[in-house]
C-alpha cells in the first residue's frame, strides 16, 4: 500500500517530522525503543490542556482581582505569550525536547490566554464560555467525523488547507508590519461589519480544518511506529491548533456582538 504523506498546516507538525525522528535512531536502537501510541498521545494531550486551563485560571483570577481591572494584566499576558512562542520554537526545532518543554509551553500559553480571555470577558460578558464551548464543540465534532471516516483528508484537501493557512499567516504578518511601522492595520481583519465577520468566519473554518490534518498526522505517526517522545510532540502540535482556533472564535464572537 502506498505510504500517505504527512501533510498539515500546523507549523509544529510537518511532513518530515516522523521520518527524521526515526532516521535519528540507529537500526538496533530503533528495533527495541518504545514507540508512539494513540493512548499515550491522547493522555499527554489531556495533560497539556489541563495545564493550560489551570495556568489560565491564575491570570483570569488576578485580572479581575487587580485594582486597575483587566487592563493591568495584559502586559504580563503578552510577556507570557512571548516566552511561550520562544519555547514553541525550541520544541519545533528540537523535537526531542518536547517531553521536557511541552508543559512549560502549556503554562505560558495558559497565562496568556487567561489574561486575554479576561480582557474579552470584561468587554463582552459571557464570551469566554461561548468561546470555550464552541472550540471544544468543533474539536469533538471533527474528531467524531474523522474517526467515523465522514471526513477524509485527501491530498487535495490537505494542500488546500495548507495553502489557506499559509495565506492567513502571511496576512497576519503583513498586518503586523503595517500596524507597527505605518499605523495602518488591515481594515477587514478588525472590522465588525459584514466583510470583517465573513473574513473571521473563513479563518475559523481554516483553523478548524487544521484539526483534521493534525488527527491524520498523529494517526500516521502511530502507524509508522515513531519514537515515544513524539507523543509529547504530537500533543503539543494539537494544542497549538486548539489555541489558534479558540482565539479566532473569540475574535469572531466579539465582531458579531459589536
Amino acid at each position: 500500500m502506498e505510504k500517505k504523506p504527512y501533510r498539515t498546516g500546523n507549523p509544529a507538525l510537518n511532513e518530515k517530522v516522523f521520518e527524521e525522528s526515526k532516521e535519528s535512531l540507529d537500526p538496533a536502537a530503533a528495533a527495541n525503543a518504545p514507540v508512539m501510541t494513540l493512548n499515550g498521545t491522547v493522555t499527554k494531550s489531556y495533560l497539556l490542556l489541563g495545564t493550560t486551563a489551570l495556568s489560565g485560571g491564575l491570570t483570569w483570577h488576578y485580572a479581575f482581582a487587580a485594582p486597575h481591572g483587566t487592563e493591568a494584566i495584559l502586559p504580563w499576558s503578552f510577556g507570557a505569550l512571548a516566552i511561550g512562542f520562544c519555547v514553541a520554537m525550541v520544541i519545533i526545532f528540537n523535537r526531542r525536547l518536547a517531553p521536557a518543554l511541552a508543559l512549560f509551553y502549556a503554562i505560558f500559553e495558559g497565562l496568556f490566554l487567561g489574561g486575554l480571555s479576561a480582557h474579552y470577558e470584561a468587554s463582552y460578558p459571557g464570551i469566554v464560555m461561548q468561546g470555550v464551548g464552541l472550540t471544544f464543540g468543533v474539536f469533538l465534532s471533527l474528531l467524531l467525523a474523522y474517526t467515523s471516516r465522514l471526513v477524509q483528508p485527501t491530498e487535495n484537501f490537505k494542500l488546500g488547507v495548507i495553502a489557506a493557512t499559509g495565506g492567513i499567516c502571511l496576512l497576519y504578518i503583513f498586518n503586523l508590519i503595517t500596524t507597527m511601522f505605518f499605523h495602518l492595520p488591515v481594515p477587514f481583519l478588525h472590522d465588525s461589519g459584514p466583510i470583517g465577520i465573513g473574513v473571521s468566519m473563513v479563518i475559523v473554518i481554516i483553523a478548524a480544518l487544521n484539526l483534521v490534518l493534525d488527527f491524520d498526522f498523529i494517526e500516521q505517526g502511530v502507524q509508522s511506529r515513531a519514537p515515544k517522545y513524539m507523543e509529547w510532540y504530537g500533543a503539543f502540535g494539537l494544542l497549538v491548533t486548539l489555541v489558534w482556533l479558540y482565539l479566532e472564535i473569540l475574535r469572531l464572537i466579539s465582531k458579531a456582538r459589536d
